[in-house]
């Protein structure tokens, strides 16, 4: 018998490549930029250029549209030149639009900064998860993705505290200031590819033997297993990241009443659940299917979406106001569920030579849901429909559950988490033969 190890922080450092500890010691730093600007740019648009408020969240909305623009040909141009390549001209792009967006004024100046914003977010995702497949494996790999994504919490809610304190709306060159910082952060992800990882070019060889038609988009949608996993990546951004910027402040504000700041502290009880909790996570589902993972996250949303539909009948009240810091608890657990387990199911089934496509895959089904989800909160939530709202996020997570099991029977246990190692030793009663079983 043999039983699945649970490491600590030190032995799942201790297994990591070099490149991997140098890819993944500067996710703080690039992230504590985007920290800066991202609760404040809307802001910045509205109240210190100007431009209305409809305008500003269409702009804004216009960097998602970008973003899935590039998305398929970003995957495709990743397997083709490599991560580290694809990666050092998203930075750069990025670097280039937060530098225009500090010194813009109108409408049309802002656009076109957005549309170098866009362009780094739909290409750095294939990207850098191709990157990381390639200096991780097996699972080291989904422990990297879980980490990552507590480190980008920490990164914006730290830049997100000091943009709090330092931006303000009667001082323009504050806002000029937080965009120039958030393109500097972004020269330190620049020297580490120019740098310790310019050996890495996150790229496999085709295989002598493979099927020139393998590598289209159309024949990795039509892979049932594929189109599965595009379904629950584009829900869980549906009812899950695209709500948080959208439907939670709008139902929080106009169905539960409850003030700015308590939204913002509800935010705060977010970064903090997954900064905290994510490696304890880790830890516990380490060795367990990967979609059984899912469907417990798809219980916590669900519960959570509950939980904010019942300060509806008490709005304006402590009541109202603890729902919502529940609701930000809960889902965040769930979040910590979902992070590790999507990407690395993503990257163990896609051949090394086809990664960035099958990522680029993923990527367009998240930012699909980012794009919709927010369309569907505003609709809903302006007709008055709050229950209605409440019914579809749940009815979602019920699908996202029914999905994970289907998906389940259509992967191997190796790409769903289950190593070798994960067994247990018995006697099969029919044979009296030995046997090993999960």
């Amino acid at each position: 018998m043999s039983t699945t190890t649970r490491p600590g922080m030190r032995a799942f450092w201790s297994s990591l490549s070099v490149e991997a500890r140098w890819l993944l010691s500067t996710v703080v730093v690039q992230t504590l930029g985007r920290g800066l600007t991202l609760p404040f740019t809307i802001i910045y648009m509205h109240e210190v250029r100007g431009i209305s408020l409809d305008l500003a969240g269409l702009l804004m909305a216009f960097i998602a549209v970008v973003a899935l623009a590039v998305t398929g040909p970003a995957g495709a141009l990743t397997d083709r030149f490599g991560a580290r390549r694809m990666l050092l001209m998203s930075t750069s792009a990025q670097v280039v639009g937060c530098t225009l967006i500090a010194f813009a004024s109108t409408p049309l100046e802002f656009a076109v900064g957005f549309v170098f914003l866009g362009f780094n977010f739909g290409v750095s995702w294939p990207a850098f998860n191709a990157m990381v497949a390639a200096v991780t494996t097996g699972e080291t790999r989904q422990q990297y993705f879980g980490i990552n994504f507590a480190l980008v919490n920490l990164g914006i809610g730290v830049g997100g505290i000091i943009g709090g304190f330092y931006a303000d709306v009667g001082d323009p060159a504050t806002f000029t200031a937080i965009f120039l910082a958030d393109a500097a952060c972004m020269l330190v992800p620049i020297a580490l590819l120019l740098g310790p990882l310019r050996h890495v070019h996150g790229r496999a060889e085709r295989p002598h033997d493979a099927d020139d038609s393998e590598g289209s988009y159309l024949a990795i949608l039509r892979q049932p297993v594929v189109l599965w996993l595009t379904a629950l990546t584009f829900l869980g951004t549906f009812v899950g990241y695209g709500q948080i910027e959208a439907g939670l402040p709008a139902f929080a504000r106009t169905v539960s009443e409850v003030s700015t700041r308590v939204i913002g502290i509800g935010f705060a009880v977010n970064t903090a659940t997954i900064v905290l909790l994510q490696f304890f996570v880790l830890r516990r589902i380490s060795g367990h299917r990967r979609t059984r993972v899912l469907v417990v996250m798809t219980v916590l949303w669900a519960a959570a979406w509950l939980v904010l539909g019942l300060t509806g009948l008490v709005p304006g009240t402590a009541a109202a106001a603890f729902g919502v810091l529940a609701f930000n608890f809960v889902f965040a657990l769930g979040e910590t569920l979902l992070q590790p387990t999507i990407p690395a199911i993503t990257n163990d089934m896609a051949p090394d030579h086809l990664r960035g496509r099958y990522n680029a895959v993923n990527a367009g089904a998240f930012q699909t849901g980012t794009i919709l989800g927010p369309v569907a909160a505003g609709f809903m939530l302006n007709h008055g429909w709050s229950w209605g709202f409440v019914s579809l996020l749940v009815a979602g997570c019920a699908l996202m559950g029914v999905l994970a099991l289907v998906l389940e029977r259509s992967i191997s246990p190796t790409v769903n988490g289950i190593t070798a190692g994960d067994t247990t030793l018995h006697t099969d009663p029919a044979t009296g033969e030995p046997a090993v079983t999960d």
